[in-house]
This record gives C-alpha cells, sequence and structure tokens, in this order.
C-alpha cells in the first residue's frame, strides 16, 4: 500500500503520463484574438474581461500576482450588474443600486475603477478605453443620460468598495529559503539567495469564498522510497531535460508555452468560448467572476500547502533539479544521479508540491466544464521576456477544454518543474475548488 492512500503502480503511472502528453497533437496554430471585436450588440463583461486580459498582457503582470487582480476586477463587475439585475447572491456588496440604473454603464464603470486602482500606470490607456466604451452606450429607455449617469456612479461605487475590501488582505510571511533534508525543497541555482520562496505572501492572502487556505489542501506527498516516487523521478528524467529528452518538437514548444500566465490563458478561454456560445450578459457576467474567485482561493490554497509542506524536512518537495542531482542520497536504489541533467525550463524559486499551474488549469477547466461542452474551439496567447524585452510566442488554438488542460498540465513535466503525480493532485485540488465555489457562491436567488 502507497503511503497517504496513493496506489499508483509505477510503470501505469509512466505509460498513462505519456499516453496523456501525446493528446497536443491535435492541436492546431491559430491567430490570437486579444482586442476582439465583437459583432452585434455588445457584452460590456466580456469587453472588460478582454480589457483586463490586455492589461495582463501589456503590464507584463506575474502569473503568481494576476489571480488576485482578475478576482478583484470580476468581484467588481459582478456585484455592479448584479446589484442591478439581482438575480444571484452577490460576493461583497449587498447593497441596492439606484432605480432606473443602466447594467451596462454599471460595469463599464466598475471595471475601469478596479483596473485603474490596481494598474494605476496604465490609466490614460484605460481612460480612452472607457471613454469609447460608454460613448457606444445608448441612452437607456431614453431618460436623457439618467440611467447611464446612475449605472456609472454605482459601478465606480462597487469597485471602490471591492478595492477598498483587499487592500489590506494579506499578512507578511517571514522568508523562508527552504532546507537541506533529503527530500526537502531548497532554492536551486537560478533563484535569487535573498529573495527565497517567491510569491510567499500568496500562503497568508485572505480567501475570496472558502473558509480557509487549509479547506482543500491536499494530503503530504509520496515518500521517497515509494513506487510513485520513483515513477515520477523516472518519467521527468526523461521528458523534462533540457538535452537529449525523449519529448518530440512539439511537447519542447509546449513546455514554455504553459509556462504563461495562467489567467491570461483560461480568462482567453472563457471570453472567446461565452461569445462563440451567445451566451447572455447576465450569464457572462456570473461566468467570468466564478474562473477569477476559483482561481484565486486555487492559488491561496496551492502557496498556504507549499509553505506548510516545504517546510517540513519529511516531506518530498524538493524540485527535480535538486532531485536527480542529489539521487545518491535517497536511499532508493531506483534512481540514479546525473549531474549534468538540467531542466528545459527554468525553475520556479518554490516548493514542487504541490503545483500552481496544474491546479489553476483543473480549476478553471472545471468551471468551464460546467457551463459549456467539452468541445469549443479557442486560441491562447503567450508573452515572455526574454532578456528583458517582451517576445510572444507562436498563438495555440485548441478544439477542446480538456486538451488545453491536458497539454498544461502535461508541460510542467515536459519543462522538468514538477513530477506527473503532484500534477495530477494539484489538478485535482483545482477541480475541488472550483465544484465547492459554484455551489456556495453566486447562487441564483429563488
Amino acid at each position: 500500500m502507497e503511503p497517504h492512500g496513493i496506489q499508483w503502480n509505477r510503470h501505469r503511472l509512466i505509460v498513462t503520463f505519456l499516453a496523456a502528453a501525446t493528446l497536443l497533437t491535435s492541436a492546431t496554430l491559430g491567430t490570437a484574438t486579444s482586442g476582439q471585436v465583437f459583432e452585434g450588440k455588445s457584452d460590456q463583461v466580456l469587453e472588460w474581461n478582454q480589457v483586463f486580459i490586455d492589461t495582463l498582457i501589456a503590464t507584463n503582470t506575474a502569473n503568481a500576482a494576476s489571480q488576485r487582480l482578475g478576482a478583484i476586477v470580476h468581484t467588481a463587475i459582478f456585484d455592479a450588474y448584479n446589484g442591478i439585475e439581482r438575480r444571484y447572491t452577490p460576493v461583497f456588496v449587498h447593497d441596492a443600486a439606484p432605480a432606473g440604473a443602466s447594467r451596462r454603464a454599471a460595469v463599464i464603470a466598475a471595471a475601469y475603477t478596479a483596473l485603474v486602482r490596481l494598474f494605476p500606470s496604465r490609466e490614460s490607456q484605460l481612460r480612452k478605453t472607457y471613454d469609447a466604451s460608454l460613448a457606444a452606450l445608448s441612452d437607456d429607455d431614453e431618460d436623457g443620460g439618467r440611467s447611464r449617469e446612475r449605472g456609472i456612479l454605482w459601478g465606480s461605487q462597487v469597485a471602490e468598495a471591492v478595492f477598498a475590501w483587499r487592500q489590506s488582505d494579506s499578512v507578511p510571511e517571514p522568508p523562508f529559503y527552504g532546507n537541506t533534508a533529503v527530500g526537502q525543497w531548497r532554492m536551486t541555482p537560478n533563484c535569487n539567495q535573498q529573495v527565497g520562496m517567491t510569491a510567499l505572501s500568496l500562503a497568508s492572502t485572505d480567501m475570496f469564498v472558502l473558509d480557509s487556505n487549509r479547506q482543500f489542501q491536499p494530503a503530504p506527498p509520496r515518500t521517497l522510497l515509494s513506487e510513485t516516487y520513483i515513477a515520477d523521478f523516472d518519467a521527468v528524467r526523461m521528458l523534462g531535460r533540457a538535452t537529449g529528452s525523449s519529448r518530440t518538437d512539439d511537447q519542447t514548444t509546449l513546455a514554455p508555452f504553459w509556462e504563461g500566465n495562467a489567467s491570461v490563458h483560461w480568462n482567453q478561454a472563457a471570453n472567446q468560448i461565452a461569445h462563440a456560445n451567445h451566451s447572455s450578459m447576465s450569464g457572462n457576467n456570473r461566468l467570468l467572476a466564478q474562473l477569477n474567485l476559483v482561481m484565486a482561493d486555487t492559488a491561496f490554497t496551492i502557496w498556504r500547502a507549499k509553505r506548510d509542506f516545504g517546510g517540513d524536512p519529511n516531506e518530498v518537495t524538493w524540485r527535480p533539479w535538486t532531485a536527480i542531482l542529489l539521487a545518491g542520497t535517497d536511499g532508493s536504489g531506483a534512481t540514479v544521479p546525473d549531474s549534468e541533467w538540467r531542466p528545459l525550463v527554468a525553475t520556479p524559486c518554490h516548493p514542487e508540491y504541490p503545483a500552481g499551474h496544474p491546479a489553476q488549469n483543473g480549476a478553471a477547466a472545471r468551471v468551464l466544464l460546467s457551463h459549456f461542452a467539452d468541445a469549443q474551439r479557442f486560441t491562447l496567447t503567450t508573452r515572455i521576456v526574454v532578456m528583458g524585452v517582451p517576445v510572444d510566442l507562436e498563438p495555440r488554438t485548441y478544439q477542446s477544454i480538456s486538451q488545453a488542460r491536458a497539454d498544461g498540465n502535461a508541460a510542467r513535466v515536459w519543462g522538468g518543474m514538477h513530477y506527473p503525480s503532484t500534477v495530477a493532485i494539484s489538478d485535482g485540488v483545482g477541480a475541488a475548488i472550483a465544484e465547492y465555489v459554484d455551489a456556495r457562491a453566486m447562487r441564483r436567488i429563488r
């Protein structure tokens, strides 16, 4: 019996993961849709979600910071629209909107106000978009613009309330540098030795919907002498090395692509899928709020677990780079050290278990699959920074939600950053959080 209830067979784990990796061959290249113009009657929720996506890209916002920002923006949008419509329970603002306020104007004002608060350096660009968005609105009910003005005032008030709520939403964690116990996370050579574990503040950030950041914490990781760990070790040793790997060329391309910003990827997918399915503005409002709230609470859960398990010398949280170099110390005759091994993608400077991107993939995919069929066409983009210069990678078009999820998860092993069992467990954590939030937040008022 494997420790912690994990009963994967070594051979089965490697074969399963390699089989999942081959699914990416159905992905085709396409054209990015950033800044798209929607035909027909405008949906301000989708339009301003696109503005949020474009802002993340333009500012090169780190993935670790993006989920919280997305949750703030879409909480403001959701509560502003819903405060007028009164169809769902609110996320934070329970006040009633002024009678006759325009829902569309409220969305524009809430999104603009929240984004300016979060990205003050982008105020001039956001103002131009705001003015154009408002100019495209006709006067509601031919009342001389009073409905629009009420909506603007209401949306701004909601956004300010949400921003104030989240202003002091985390407690600083003491720096963490890992340690040298066998199996315990230690910083890899690429890490800043003065900074230590990155994104550490996420471990102490207040939840949006969940009661606690340990509510969905996974079980401890597998032990060094377990069959699961040996299978993990072999899989990443073969697939994740920078040179001499058993990866295909496409897998080598996908590894850095999926290292991109998870909030950008999954908001792009949600926006395009909602537009293609002609979803209602009200439905899109809940969809995008749910997506971003789930991703935020998932991020906080994962980083709390990274810090908890990473600080325990008895838990296996070291990265593949460390594990493969020091395999001679792990007490297992089944793992062989390789002093020449290096990962394809730069190893992040925080514990391996659990995994951030796979948890986001599971969370986001579960949200989308609760609203739409799996077969959907959407195009994702990734921007990376090389020696201070932004570089846009080739866009990737998918034909299903599950294919994107599978590629995003497998990419963590192809990049040499994570073990297959960590990826699978972390994906499950995100999916479970998505189901919990769907059942308890923004519920239909009957």
